[in-house]
């Protein structure tokens, strides 16, 4: 039994605009019995759903808004292959199967996309790392021969290479990463969320969760208008984590991506930055990142204001960037200003949890949602299977709250800025140095 679909529109935004047609996820109504109950219905949720269903098990995914309203509808569209940490350190902190499963994130994704046929405009030419100075250049060439060494298709940039691959002269050097790509990722989200419909899972919008908690042997989940009794609990809510769990919402510092997307550009402009569809995300503290869109826009990202719905005037910064590194597209109007909660971690690693006997959690990809967040799916698909934790390829780790955490905003905040004054120093010191 359901209600009629009812949530809060998607905000304005490229991918609102221009993604496939989003389906009837209705609200629940009612008493229900199923196998697994995902609460969000992001990347992690609904890939969970999707691997579940296709285990033969009865997932049902309670989202409050509709699938992909969150991050997972307002990203960058990156498809980005490992972690922030090279593989040498992550094999000294854990073993080598993080490496292999945080590795093989974009193949995971580009391999569902094929199998269920999902219209998201994939591109996987690849994903660029350019130094921007002098000073990150060895240790970006160093993560690039690092992956190089355990068989990843990755090739060194020099200057003119990447000032070619890229359509700017503002960086050093840099690597490609092959594994990386493109996509629509709204378009993404629904489509994950029709195939994990398709493969048997229940999906319903429009349905926050109120409480959750045991009851005898099994789980009971309560939203306004609906009771769920479950044997296993997945959440799944990343940068809008809330109160369910006690102590979840403060493993992680929720910020805001913020892009920018212009008009379609016109082909000769359009032909001359990243020609080859390439994706790229660059070494600043505050770090910008940016690609060609499938309708030829420009779209260019970094932190940005503490908003939900930020407006033209907030864009003043990303306009200066692409400005100073596409001049030739830096008088095109603006047509989409959008942001979105990412979830930062302390230690900049991706967390999966158990946090009780039959609940389980992941979260805090750190601006990797795309690729990590489909492999944490999987890997939480596995747990709510049945699988022995120690058969699952990635790092089970206790729940920390971060101390003093209603304090971490404020200092990002600060943080960002003091980021932003040191990265524009360096551009003035290269500068000159040029």
């Amino acid at each position: 039994m359901s209600g009629v679909m009812k949530y809060e529109a998607l905000p304005p935004s490229l991918w609102a605009a221009t993604a496939t047609p989003a389906q009837n996820y209705p609200r629940l109504t009612g008493v229900h019995r199923v196998d697994v109950v995902i609460v969000g219905g992001g990347f992690t949720g609904l890939s969970a759903a999707l691997h579940l269903a296709e285990a033969g098990l009865k997932p049902l995914v309670l989202e409050a808004h509709e699938p992909g309203w969150g991050a997972s509808g307002r990203n960058g569209g990156q498809v980005i292959p490992g972690l922030k940490y090279d593989p040498d350190d992550l094999e000294r902190q854990f073993d080598d199967r993080i490496v292999e499963t945080a590795g093989g994130s974009a193949d995971l994704v580009f391999s569902l996309i094929e199998k269920h046929a999902i219209d998201c405009h994939p591109v996987r030419k690849g994903w660029i790392q350019p130094a921007h100075s002098d000073k990150a250049l060895p240790t970006v060439l160093a993560r690039a021969r690092q992956w190089e060494r355990r068989g990843a298709n990755i090739e060194i940039l020099d200057k003119p290479e990447i000032d070619r691959l890229l359509g700017t002269s503002s960086y050093r050097g840099g690597w490609v990463d092959k594994r990386g790509g493109g996509i629509q990722p709204l378009s993404y989200a629904r489509g994950l969320a029709a195939a994990a419909t398709r493969a048997g899972a229940s999906i319903h919008g429009g349905s926050p969760v109120k409480a959750l908690g045991k009851n005898g042997g099994a789980w009971l989940v309560e939203t306004q208008d609906a009771t769920v009794t479950a044997d296993k609990i997945i959440i799944a809510t990343n940068g809008y984590t809330g109160h369910l769990w006690p102590g979840l919402a403060q493993t992680v510092v929720p910020v805001y991506s913020f892009q920018i997307a212009t008009k379609p550009l016109g082909d000769n402009v359009r032909k001359s930055i990243l020609p080859e569809g390439h994706v790229t995300s660059d070494t600043r503290r505050l770090l910008l990142y940016y690609r060609l869109d499938h309708t030829g826009r420009l779209l260019m990202g970094g932190r940005g204001p503490y908003k939900d719905f930020p407006a033209q005037e907030d864009a003043g910064s990303l306009r200066k960037a692409t400005a100073r590194l596409y001049p030739q597209a830096s008088d095109q109007p603006l047509d989409f200003v959008w942001g979105g909660r990412v979830a930062m971690t302390k230690d900049h690693l991706p967390h999966l949890h158990v946090l009780d006997d039959g609940l389980y959690a992941g979260l805090g990809f750190n601006g990797r949602g795309v690729a990590m967040g489909t492999v944490m799916g999987r890997m939480l698909a596995m747990l709510a299977g049945g699988a022995d934790p120690r058969d699952v390829p990635f790092p089970i780790t206790a729940m920390r709250p971060i101390a003093f955490h209603r304090f971490q905003r404020p200092a990002v905040m600060a943080l960002a800025q003091y980021y932003r004054i040191r990265d524009s120093l360096e551009e003035r010191f290269a500068a000159r140095a040029a």
